[in-house]
């Protein structure tokens, strides 16, 4: 039996109908709200594809239950950061540093950059990168990432 629940996704209140409430919140959002931003990647909430900010905190969204989501916290994913025309400054420092190559890892990179530097102003390389640990990407921008998270932290 379907149940509806409502959510607060990018700054406006949606509601979908679920068939089970402890389902992921990463396919509720890819497949109920074709949010795809937030990667399957692992599925054990280890590699950070996934990742999203509930209530300002990066969240992987392959392991939070949508029965632990709840009502009127709020969910931003990679779309909700920042607009095309006004990227946020961890996405147009993503940008300018040409931080992407396969492009699989950068919704982690840039949710959990930008809930980082949120939290901590100035942040020297080794806060970076121990911020970045558990971020997974296999194809060895690490360099650009850092860069980039650089270049935010400055912005």
């Amino acid at each position: 039996m379907a149940i509806s629940k409502s959510l607060d996704v990018n700054g406006r209140t949606v509601s979908i109908d679920i068939d089970d409430p402890d389902m992921p919140l990463l396919y509720a959002l890819r497949d109920n709200l074709a949010l795809h931003g937030p990667r399957f990647g692992c599925g054990l909430g280890q590699c950070g594809a996934c990742t999203v900010h509930v209530d300002g905190v990066a969240m992987r969204s392959c392991i939070v239950p949508l029965s632990a989501v709840a009502p009127g916290q709020k969910i931003v994913t990679l779309e909700g950061l920042g607009t095309p025309e006004k990227p946020h400054p961890v996405q147009a420092a993503f940008i300018a540093e040409q931080a992407a190559q396969c492009g699989y890892c950068i919704n982690g990179m840039v949710m959990e950059s930008a809930a980082f530097l949120a939290r901590t102003k100035g942040p020297s390389e080794a806060d970076i990168k121990a911020a970045l640990a558990n971020n997974l990407c296999r194809c060895g921008t690490h360099a650009a990432i850092l860069r980039a998270v650089k270049r935010a932290a400055a912005a």
